[in-house]
């Protein structure tokens, strides 16, 4: 057959992008502000073009892993709107964090004193460990180091839930005892809820809640409007015949005769390998699974029972999420989205168009 394009499209749907920071806004407690997490390109989805729907729709915080990617955000945003650093204050940050207005959340006794004495007066928030075990101050040093933080002006403090997405999980609670005894009475703005947070319910709202996959309609934000299709091009098809194979390894065995469609997309698009033999790609309504070993630029489809031979197939779309295709791949959500390779045409969809 004669083949489209050789490139995948990754449609991305900045209007749902857009409802989901509403829909999760609505779901915070009254008086909460509801920012928004842009870290790692907007979870694959692009920045830029992400963080301006956002701030359309009305927020006005934002929150990034690493300095650079703040750089990204108020490069898109322009000068206003805030960007914590969840990184916080690392050696060389300092004079991106004074040019571009950055707000570092410190997560340590080092990164306090760098920024104390680099940067007096600059915006700064603190994170504290309350479980998790990655970043922030322990209790021993938040105690030691508090009355200065807090003679300084923090903008936030703010924790991180480990377990947030298991509603059941009783780290929830023990983590939010354990913020709560850390920070009540402190008189600075908190926050301690992402997406999983916002839906355990008020008591984990605070001042401030985070939400960031879901924002990307990812799990676990069951009302999240979907946000991301992928369509792949069909480049060639072939018949085999009973007894032949397909792909690396010989790892599928025709138990017929069969068509294969060759589809352009690989590992090095963000289709893990662990998809080999064990998702599907959908014609419309019609379910193809895909056969054989997913190699670094194609994979193969059996579209033996189509009526007639696709342009394209969908791996993501209206019948397969984001968190579908993990669970195909024994992954999260969070993975396949920040997997997404560069070679897609991207398409952003705003204002109904």
């Amino acid at each position: 057959m004669k083949g489209a394009m050789a490139t995948g499209t990754l449609t991305i749907d900045l209007d749902a992008v857009a409802a989901n920071w509403r829909a999760l806004d609505h779901l915070s407690a009254p008086d909460v502000q509801t920012a928004a997490v842009v870290k790692a390109d907007a979870y694959g989805l692009g920045a830029a073009r992400v963080v301006r729907a956002l701030a359309q729709a009305g927020a006005r915080r934002f929150f990034v892993a690493v300095a650079e990617e703040g750089a990204m955000v108020r490069q898109a945003l322009g000068p206003g709107p805030q960007i914590a650093v969840m990184a916080g204050h690392m050696a060389g940050d300092t004079e991106m964090i004074h040019d571009l207005d950055l707000t570092p959340m410190l997560n340590s006794i080092d990164q306090i004193t760098r920024h104390l004495e680099a940067l007096p007066g600059h915006p700064f928030g603190v994170q504290l460990d309350t479980g998790m075990n990655r970043l922030g101050l322990e209790e021993a040093e938040w105690q030691a180091v508090a009355a200065i933080l807090l003679e300084a002006g923090p903008e936030l403090v703010m924790s991180h839930l480990a377990c947030a997405d298991d509603p059941d999980s009783p780290m929830n609670e023990e983590q939010l005892t354990i913020f709560r005894q850390m920070t009540d009475g402190i008189g600075v703005p908190r926050s301690l809820a992402a997406t999983g947070g916002i839906l355990l319910g008020p008591d984990y709202h605070f001042d401030l809640t985070r939400p960031g996959v879901g924002l990307y309609g990812g799990q676990p934000f069951e009302a999240a409007s979907r946000v991301v299709t992928l369509s792949l091009p069909v480049i060639q098809t072939r018949t085999v015949a009973l007894g032949e194979t397909v792909g690396y390894a010989a790892s599928w065995v025709a138990d017929g005769p069969a068509t294969i469609a060759t589809v352009s997309g690989g590992y090095a698009d963000g289709l893990l390998r662990t998809l080999s033999n064990a998702s599907v790609l959908w014609d419309g309504n019609t379910p193809c699974p895909l056969v054989g070993r997913v190699s670094m630029d194609l994979i193969t489809v059996d579209v033996s029972h189509l009526p007639d031979m696709p342009r394209y197939l969908d791996i993501i779309g209206p019948h397969q999420t984001v968190d579908d295709l993990a669970q195909a791949a024994g992954t999260i959500g969070y993975e396949v989205l920040t997997s997404l390779g560069r070679r897609y045409v991207r398409r952003y969809i705003e204002g109904g168009a």
